[in-house]
C-alpha cells in the first residue's frame, strides 16, 4: 500500500500538515527584510545560504489572529511546483506517515477549501494537509517575482 510522509506543523493550536516531499527544510525563524511592492500575505524575505525566500504568512492566508514572529517559531522552507518559499508556523511536530488511501479529500468535508489537498487523524486527532501549490494565487506569485526582481 502507498504512504505519504507528512510534516506536521501548528499555527494558532490547530494542526496542520505539508507533504514532506515539497519541504527543503525546517528553520528555526529569524529577522526578515522588508520586501517593497510585495503582496499583504508576504512577511518579508529571508537570506538563506544564497537563495533570497519570501516569507509566507499562513496566519493571514487562514484567517487567524495575527501576532509578530516570536524566537520558538519555525520556517518552513518549501518549494511550490513554480517557486521557493518559506512558512512561519509556530512550531513543528514532526513526521508522520500515513496511508495514501487514508486521506480524506477536503471538498468531500467542506466546500471552498481550494488551499487543502486533504484531512487525515492521527492519535493526536485531525490535522489539515495543505497544498503548496494552490496556497498562493497566481497574481500573488507574480508579485511576489516582481518584487524579489527589483529588491
Amino acid at each position: 500500500m502507498d504512504t505519504i510522509h507528512l510534516l506536521i506543523f501548528a499555527l494558532d493550536g490547530k494542526r496542520y500538515a505539508l507533504r514532506l516531499d515539497q519541504i527543503t527544510r525546517v528553520i528555526r525563524a529569524a529577522a526578515l527584510t522588508p520586501i517593497p511592492n510585495a503582496p499583504d500575505i508576504v512577511l518579508g524575505i529571508l537570506d538563506l545560504q544564497g537563495d533570497v525566500i519570501p516569507v509566507i504568512n499562513l496566519r493571514k492566508r487562514f484567517r487567524l489572529p495575527e501576532r509578530d514572529i516570536g524566537c520558538d517559531d519555525h520556517f518552513v522552507v518549501a518549494r511550490t511546483g513554480r517557486l521557493a518559499l518559506a512558512l512561519h508556523v509556530d512550531s513543528t511536530e514532526g513526521v508522520c506517515e500515513q496511508p495514501a488511501g487514508g486521506l480524506v479529500p477536503a471538498d468531500d468535508i467542506v466546500m471552498g477549501t481550494e488551499f487543502l489537498a486533504g484531512v487525515t487523524r492521527t492519535a493526536e486527532g485531525l490535522v489539515l494537509i495543505h497544498d503548496l501549490d494552490t496556497l498562493l494565487f497566481a497574481e500573488e506569485e507574480k508579485q511576489i517575482r516582481a518584487a524579489l526582481e527589483s529588491a
